[in-house]
């Protein structure tokens, strides 16, 4: 038996590069979240945030959908390639 260890190391990282940037835009998602809660509460409270908080708390909340789009995405892709073979 021969192994094509070129095309293991290959897979392997393509593999690890796609984890990486899974993990990294649900973290990112996560914090945009939790920054538009942020802007949320501090608009609730009474504070003096301006139009920037209540804008910044859009933008948090479209970056956050943003990213768990793309892990969705990700997994999805994922599942069809697995379930397609």
């Amino acid at each position: 038996m021969h192994i094509k260890w070129g095309a293991l190391a290959g897979t392997a990282g393509v593999s690890f590069g796609i984890t990486v940037a899974v993990v990294a835009a649900f973290a990112l998602g996560t914090l945009a979240l939790s920054r538009h809660e942020a802007a949320r509460e501090a608009a609730a409270g009474g504070g003096d945030t301006g139009s920037s908080g209540v804008v910044g708390g859009r933008v948090a909340l479209g970056a956050a959908v943003t990213c768990f789009a793309a892990c969705a995405t990700a997994v999805g892709y994922g599942i069809w390639l697995i379930a397609a073979s």
